[in-house]
């Protein structure tokens, strides 16, 4: 390989790397403004009265399948029955 063919590949890898780094920065930007967004609704959910740490259970909840939050359920029910906490 010639040293313009090395010296061209080397330029289009960091022009690549340049591009992916500042896409990554951007998303990075949004991340930051969408999780804003987040905490200011459960600022604005405690402010009506509801309990956000419920808030947060049962959104953790709604992302698990019916039989994964089964199982968590059961296994809590076992855990507690084990320490005296029914």
């Amino acid at each position: 390989m010639s040293d313009e063919n090395t010296e061209n590949s080397q330029t289009v890898a960091a022009g690549q790397l340049r591009a992916l780094i500042e896409r990554i920065e951007r998303l990075e930007e949004e991340k930051q403004t969408i999780a804003d967004d987040i905490k200011d609704v459960y600022g604005e959910a405690r402010g009506t009265g509801f309990d956000v740490k419920a808030l947060r259970t049962l959104i953790r909840m709604r992302k698990k399948d019916s039989a994964e939050r089964q199982e968590e359920e059961a296994i809590l029910d076992l855990y507690m029955s084990a320490i005296g906490m029914e």
